[in-house]
């Protein structure tokens, strides 16, 4: 799932046989997959630290939250840099 996501379309267009489009992919690096799918899984981590975090001390925690909130921009970060 994440190497489709990352996964890079480049369009190359003939113009020697009328206008043929062509679609290249280019695979992400596997260490790109492997640092993305960490990445997720600490996100996942920090979250469910965060819910019982207010489960059991009925407060909220800001800087887990930041920590989440700076591991999405991160995630999303690669992903919009990959499509681009």
């Amino acid at each position: 799932m994440i190497r489709k996501v990352l996964t890079k379309y480049v369009i190359e267009e003939e113009q020697a046989k009328g206008r043929k489009v062509k679609v290249k992919q280019v695979p992400p690096s596997e260490r790109m997959v492997l640092i993305t799918a960490f990445a997720i899984a600490v996100i996942a981590a920090l979250t469910l630290l965060e819910v019982v975090h207010l489960m059991v001390l009925g407060t909220w925690n800001t800087e887990v939250f930041a920590a989440i909130t700076g591991l999405v921009g991160t995630v999303v970060g690669i992903v919009i840099r990959s499509k681009g």
